[in-house]
Order: structure tokens, then C-alpha cells, then sequence
């Protein structure tokens, strides 16, 4: 893993609670976390926290993020296509309940997509999301700090 590995943070549809342990993670770790969204987001006053606001439109948060992101980097998306596109890229990605995209399941996710987007484009009723939930925030939290540990383990000894 790279040392210099970053967060990107597809922002416009990540909880609240999850940001916040991003924002925790960031100043404790030195770890650089961008949000990337269409509208202006409020940041706490850190070094290692920026915002990056796009304009409008369809996927133009999701396609700056993959222009931007580098290999070992965390994308923290619900976006399956841009999760997709990432780990092409080399990069990783999880959901922010806590479930890491893997190259491995990634195809599966996408497949699951697309068939509920062909229910939904037929008229039935698929649902929503479940309601986000303390233990999706600690899964969340779990996973991320796996990701920090392989990072910190990667940093060069002096």
C-alpha cells in the first residue's frame, strides 16, 4: 500500500455520522480526505480535510473523483458504477455501512444494480435503503481503521 494513500468522498449522499468519522480519522491519522460534491459543504478547519464542489449534472462528482484517485487510495461511495470504476483504477472502495467493494464482488454488485433499475424502470416498487443505523456507523469505522492500520504499516520506518 502507498503511505501517501488518500480518502476521496462521494459526498452528496454520505451520512452525516460518517463524515464525521472521516473528519475524526483525518486528524488523527494525517490522512488527506476530499469530499467531492455539487454543492458547498462545510468542512471543519484541518489540513487534511478539503472539499471539492463540482457543478451540476449526471456523474460529475463521481467522474471527478476517478480522474482524480490514484492507486491504494479509499473512495467512500454508494454509487456501485463509481465503486466499479475505481477498483479499475486500482483503487479502493467502500460503502459507508461499512461493506468494502472488492474486485472480486464488484461484478456481482453491478449485475444486482442493474436488475433492480430494470424493476424499478418497469414500475414496481423495490423499496429504499434501510434506515441508517449506529451499527452501520460502527461497521463503517471498523472497516475504515483496517484500512489506516495497512497504511500506517506501509509508511517507511526511520
Amino acid at each position: 500500500m502507498n503511505p501517501a494513500a488518500q480518502i476521496w468522498v462521494d459526498a452528496d449522499a454520505c451520512p452525516a455520522a460518517i463524515k464525521e468519522v472521516l473528519f475524526r480519522a483525518a486528524e488523527r491519522e494525517q490522512v488527506s480526505v476530499t469530499l467531492v460534491a455539487n454543492q458547498w459543504l462545510r468542512t471543519p478547519p484541518s489540513k487534511y480535510v478539503r472539499a471539492i464542489q463540482v457543478p451540476g449534472g449526471f456523474d460529475v462528482a463521481d467522474n471527478e473523483i476517478v480522474e482524480r484517485v490514484a492507486a491504494d487510495d479509499l473512495v467512500v461511495t454508494q454509487d456501485i458504477p463509481l465503486a466499479a470504476a475505481v477498483i479499475a483504477k486500482g483503487a479502493l472502495a467502500m460503502h459507508p455501512r461499512g461493506e468494502l467493494y472488492t474486485a472480486d464482488t464488484i461484478a456481482q454488485r453491478l449485475g444486482m444494480r442493474n436488475f433492480m433499475d430494470e424493476l424499478r424502470g418497469a414500475g414496481i416498487d423495490t423499496g429504499g435503503p434501510a434506515a441508517f443505523h449506529p451499527r452501520d456507523k460502527q461497521a463503517f469505522a471498523n472497516q475504515l481503521d483496517r484500512w489506516l492500520t495497512r497504511r500506517r504499516q506501509a509508511k517507511p520506518r526511520l
